[in-house]
């Protein structure tokens, strides 16, 4: 038998509603900070991420989904956000309206990783870019906003952990001490951390290995080594947040795992110690736009997994709104009855009451049993009786009280219930 492929999953019935919800409250933050939705192409030129997320990232040379189409162009599904809201950024002259742009997007995610909990090879983002502005308010904004985001879902127990990775005028300098630093340990390195020594020395903070953890806490800080510029951006985030009352922790070995990140990064997570607990994560990419061929332009911006969050709202036992259900059960008893059932229905439909039936004839025990396990408040009942003198049986299913209806009045009282779905 076929099964879905290792590493996604199938998003259920019974599932759907953490995702509605999680939808709406991002969709409601988004509108609170004045945030537009962009949706992008699941796949794009595979250049673009080998450019802008780094040739030497893990994900590039391990993790992405990239083949040849028809035409001959190498083609990768997307891998992250950002990229390709950059390039459409730059694609459709969005320099030319005000800035920052402010835009978000849902939108699947793929990589080759080892599936667990949390991480899929296909996961769901809802990822917050705000392009054109260069000020350390605007990173204190986008902190702000993932962190309200977080607590309207009704999540507890956070973290938030930021460091700043400098620029290019200050980074040099820093990574030449960086790789001084732990050429001096070659040996201890894993395997992987022995080739970005070479060729990628920033990812040497990012290894997850338990061998190579202890090197990082010993290493280099890179907010030690950050030119005025840099180090007074750090400042401005560091008394915003202040400011604004939000607990933060400084962690001098997160640098993301993205080549485009400069000046602040940021990670929230459950206050847990769990290899893949993070929730949130984004920073500020003051080199993208001009990466990919556009003006200098600032960005900063972040990212939260779905899936990822609905396994912490789920340990955490946050109650989330039930699902919508249909208002009434149309339970019909022989041939003639079919036929005003099916007119039943369409009329309560057209009054926009939800209303739902069996197909084929079943006992009237058996279709009470169905309309109490689809959550139907009423049912609507027509039979013989009801047939010969023009009105049906409402039954209140919560209380089990029931009264003739009129058949050209069943809309009528049940809005008079006031709380029709």
């Amino acid at each position: 038998m076929f099964q879905a492929p290792r590493g996604t999953q199938d998003v259920l019935p019974e599932e759907q509603p953490y995702w509605r919800y999680i939808q709406e409250v991002a969709e409601s933050i988004a509108r609170l900070y004045g945030y537009e939705r962009i949706d992008t192409p699941v796949f794009e030129e595979a250049g673009l991420f080998v450019r802008t997320v780094g040739a030497s990232t893990d994900i590039v040379e391990k993790e992405m989904y990239t083949f040849t189409d028809l035409g001959g162009g190498q083609m990768t599904l997307r891998p992250e956000g950002t990229a390709p809201v950059c390039r459409a950024y730059i694609e459709h002259g969005m320099a030319s309206k005000p800035q920052p742009v402010k835009l978000f997007y849902q939108a699947p995610i793929f990589r080759y990783e080892r599936p667990q909990a949390g991480r899929f090879r296909q996961h769901h983002q809802f990822g917050f870019e705000a392009i054109g502005d260069a000020d350390a308010s605007l990173d204190t904004e986008l902190i702000d906003m993932a962190w309200r985001f977080f607590e309207s879902l009704g999540l507890k127990n956070l973290t938030l952990q930021i460091n700043s990775i400098g620029c290019p005028v200050c980074r040099p300098a820093f990574l030449a001490k960086l790789k001084e630093y732990y050429a001096e340990h070659r040996g201890e390195l894993c395997g992987d951390c022995k080739v970005r020594l070479e060729k990628n020395t920033l990812r040497l903070l990012d290894c997850k290995k338990p061998t190579c953890q202890p090197l990082a806490a010993g290493a280099p800080r890179s907010i030690d080594n950050l030119c005025p510029e840099c180090a007074a951006h750090f400042e401005q985030v560091k008394n915003d947040l202040g400011a604004l009352k939000l607990p933060f922790g400084i962690n001098p070995s997160m640098v993301r795992g993205l080549d485009y990140y400069t000046k602040t990064v940021f990670e929230i997570q459950p206050d847990e110690e769990r290899g893949q607990s993070t929730i949130a994560g984004g920073g500020r990419y003051d080199g993208l736009i001009e990466e990919l061929g556009g003006k200098p332009t600032p960005g900063v911006g972040f990212a939260t997994g779905i899936e990822r969050i609905i396994l912490n709202l789920r340990k955490q036992r946050v109650s989330i709104p039930a699902p919508a259900r249909p208002t009434v059960f149309v339970i019909w008893m022989g041939e003639e009855a079919r036929a005003s059932a099916v007119k039943i229905i369409s009329g309560l439909r057209q009054a926009d009451i939800g209303a739902v039936t069996v197909y084929t004839p079943r006992s009237m025990k058996a279709q009470l049993r169905q309309a109490d396990g689809a959550g139907c408040h009423f049912a609507a009942i027509i039979g013989e009786e009801e047939l010969a003198q023009g009105f049906v049986t409402l039954r209140d299913l919560r209380t089990a009280q029931q009264e003739p209806v009129p058949l050209d009045r069943l809309v009528e009282r049940l809005v008079s219930y006031g709380h029709i779905q």
